[in-house]
């Protein structure tokens, strides 16, 4: 990508790519058959059904990456971490830290913004059982690296989980980072500096941590704040101390 681009429009044109994918079969029929039988409680809705695009500020420099959008949530909506229970933990948090102005996410439209913050994912479609194959991820990693040239002023990649963190550091090897021996393994807390960028493991934001407690919202508030610190963001966007 040309530096010249502005960021804003660049990742526009990332976001209408990833909308047109078609590069993994099974990840497609599976979004439109989840997209056209439908969760009783969203019968009424008109699923999303394709590829989900990051969301956020482009001058971002917290980069938030998850797994895969949900079958319910992402590929409902059409905005990664939207419309269920995962979104709402972790939106809520960022609201907390004055990263986003509203705490929850339930639409596309419903006015969310984020300040310093851009969310994505590994994988665009949502995958059953949320595994995508290593080719599924591998046919998703050209948008993270077009994400990364956009997103010049990122600094911490937050990994929401195992396939998240090795997405994360398949990208930094590409943009020509050296992983130091042995190979930084994911786990909560973790941290690993590559370049210009540092790496932070968070269990991920899923019911199966949330609920169990393995993941609370004081544990990812620590991570956020910790994240903030290190991308050197003196100010909280949208804190009641900025309105």
């Amino acid at each position: 990508m040309s530096r010249s681009i502005p960021a804003p429009r660049e990742l526009e044109r990332i976001a209408a790519a990833v909308v047109r994918c078609e590069r993994c079969p099974r990840l497609r029929r599976y979004c439109e058959e989840v997209a056209r039988e439908k969760r009783r409680s969203f019968a009424h809705e008109e699923y999303w059904g394709r590829p989900v695009p990051g969301f956020g500020d482009p001058a971002a420099r917290i980069w938030i990456l998850g797994l895969a959008p949900a079958a319910h949530g992402g590929n409902r909506t059409g905005r990664v971490f939207t419309g269920d229970r995962s979104g709402d933990f972790l939106y809520a948090a960022l609201h907390r830290a004055g990263l986003a102005n509203q705490a929850e996410s339930v639409a596309r439209d419903d006015g969310l913004r984020l300040g310093g913050v851009f969310v994505s994912a590994a994988a665009r479609c949502a995958p059953p059982g949320n595994r995508p194959t290593p080719e599924e991820l591998a046919n998703c990693s050209e948008y993270l690296d077009r994400e990364a040239r956009a997103l010049r002023s990122v600094r911490v990649i937050v990994c929401l989980g195992g396939i998240a963190w090795d997405a994360a550091l398949k990208l930094c090897v590409r943009r020509g980072a050296a992983l130091p021996r042995p190979r930084p393994r994911f786990g909560h807390g973790a941290r690993v500096a590559l370049g210009e960028v540092r790496l932070f493991g968070c269990y991920h934001v899923s019911q199966q941590n949330t609920f169990t407690g393995r993941l609370t919202p004081s544990m990812l508030d620590r991570e956020i704040d910790d994240a903030k610190r290190a991308a050197g963001l003196a100010s909280d966007p949208f804190s009641r101390r900025a309105r």
